[in-house]
């Protein structure tokens, strides 16, 4: 048995839990291996304390999970068939009474969750998030390894779309350049949906790419993730076309001040808060304050968006192994959005930054 289910095996023997009935597909990925979008179906993965698990997948999917390698039960059950029967089923096959069980509370929906009282006679239910999310928040090599070809390929998508930047392309022109070379070079998934958002529609930190044409003057600001065998990246750049305002350079030099501070503070033993106060107070002093609306970075991995969060109220501490972004941004309505975005990995000795692009500021005549 692969060593992350048994460390949960562990904790739930430590709980006095009887069972963990994971659905969520990025835990399911994580503990099993095998990466799925069930869409409206049942995934799942059970485990014990002291029985073998088992793995609830579509039938049309069995196969692919028998190349991954998962050697434990396959339930695959088809369209016209209730798999709730066959967990019941497979549980009771195990000698298992379940009184206590793990869910993931923030993933699993009504229906469910009723399913799972009806399936089991009512049990009590215990959170698994804590557990998995602390898991998942340290990587292991093989990991990295993932992430590392993840941000080179974030990197190379910035560079395909620098490229693309010229009077009057519009910011879907360069959207579609963006992942049409990514596509060539093999990748199927984004992390998010790509963002090209140029001039006033950069100072929406979520804006949604359109067509509006790019004009000299413009910041144009990247924001985009690519998904390497089930791990993401995720990177902002913002780059002038032409020349810009002394206001709009202010903005850019204030963000940018405020990113590489961040960066250096990011050290084993630090605080998540104060990394995002190291960026905040620099914004803040120099008159921008009210316009940094978000926190400073998010945990990166199987998801976008995972442990550690980095506010201005997280006390945790940053421990060898995690990941996570740091991305402070300044967006004024009418002048200026600018955000930089790189994402690091914490060593014993410091960090490593796995996004490569140049952070300082490019003009494109």
């Amino acid at each position: 048995m692969n060593q992350r289910i048994e460390t949960l095996k562990d904790w739930l023997r430590l709980n006095t839990i009887d069972a963990a009935l994971i659905t969520a597909p990025e835990n399911v990925f994580y503990l099993s291996g095998f990466l799925s979008d069930p869409h409206e179906r049942l995934l799942a993965l059970a485990v014990f304390p002291d029985a073998e698990p088992f793995l609830v997948v579509p039938k049309m999917e069995v196969e692919e999970v028998k190349k991954t390698g998962w050697d434990p039960e396959i339930i695959g059950y088809s369209d016209i068939e209730d798999p709730w029967e066959q967990i019941k089923s497979s549980v009771a096959n195990r000698g298992i009474s379940i009184k206590r069980i793990a869910i993931e509370k923030e993933h699993m929906n009504v229906e469910r969750y009723e399913k799972v009282n009806e399936t089991f006679s009512v049990p009590e239910f215990v959170s698994a998030e804590e557990k998995l999310r602390q898991l998942r928040m340290v990587k292991t090599d093989e990991e990295m390894t993932k992430i590392r070809e993840a941000c080179r390929l974030a990197d190379f998508a910035i560079e395909v779309g620098a490229n693309e930047i010229s009077e009057g392309k519009t910011e879907m022109e360069i959207l579609a350049a963006i992942e049409f070379e990514l596509k060539k070079a093999g990748i199927s998934q984004m992390s998010f949906s790509t963002m090209v958002l140029t001039g006033k529609n950069a100072a929406s930190p979520h804006g949604t790419p359109g067509m509006t044409r790019i004009q000299r003057g413009d910041l144009v600001l990247f924001d985009l993730g690519v998904v390497y065998e089930g791990y993401c990246s995720d990177i902002t750049r913002t780059i002038a076309y032409g020349d810009i305002t002394e206001k709009q350079h202010d903005i850019y030099e204030t963000v940018l001040k405020a990113q590489e501070a961040a960066v250096s503070a990011s050290v084993v033993g630090t605080a998540c808060a104060s990394i995002d106060l190291t960026a905040r107070k620099i914004i803040t002093d120099k008159g921008y304050g009210q316009y940094f609306p978000h926190r400073l970075g998010h945990g990166l991995g199987i998801s976008v968006h995972e442990y550690p969060s980095l506010t201005e109220t997280n006390p945790l501490l940053l421990q060898p192994g995690m990941v996570f972004t740091i991305e402070p941004g300044i967006y004024v309505p009418d002048v200026a959005g600018v955000r930089i975005e790189d994402d690091l990995f914490i060593t014993e000795n410091g960090y490593e930054v796995l996004t490569k692009y140049p952070k300082t500021l490019q003009i494109i005549s």
